[in-house]
């Protein structure tokens, strides 16, 4: 009788790598404010995204920014602190690409799913030196006159 031997090789797959961008990624000393309307959204995981077309005549801080109040959440993330050094992003892009929370954080905070064409705003970061796509992590986002904290869940 022969005898036969079964040799398995590993099987990889080719799959696609969807961009995911971990904290480290994002330049969290420079907190950046956008506004505009949602032009696109993706109610999914790894996290919620959408798509931010910012208004044609230009982007300002609210006055009120800086004496918003947050929520208290999980993360020990000093908000205040972050709203009075918010800034508006140098680059001139009208479309960002926006990475919100993942969905179970979404739900958590209750956040209504943002629709296409709803005004919504942000403080978040982007890449150091607003290199590469113009892309914010957000961290505070404004939207129906309240405001979520999604960098955590509710403390």
């Amino acid at each position: 009788m022969q005898r036969r031997t079964l040799i398995a090789f590993p099987l990889t797959l080719a799959l696609p790598a969807w961009a995911h961008h971990g904290w480290s990624s994002f330049d969290q000393n420079r907190p950046i404010y956008l506004d505009g309307k949602a032009s696109k959204v993706a109610w999914r995981n790894p996290h919620a995204e959408m798509q931010l077309e910012l208004p044609a005549d230009g982007l300002k801080l609210p006055a009120d920014l800086a004496t918003r109040s947050l929520p208290a959440q999980s993360a020990p993330v000093d908000g205040p602190a972050l709203l009075k050094a918010a800034q508006l992003p140098t680059r001139k892009d009208r479309r960002w690409e926006i990475e919100l929370a993942p969905l179970s954080r979404m739900n958590a905070w209750a956040v209504p799913e943002i629709k296409v064409g709803d005004s919504v705003a942000m403080l978040g970061f982007t890449f150091t030196g607003e290199k590469g796509d113009a892309i914010l992590r957000v961290e505070y986002l404004f939207l129906g006159g309240k405001t979520y904290a999604l960098r955590s869940s509710p403390a």
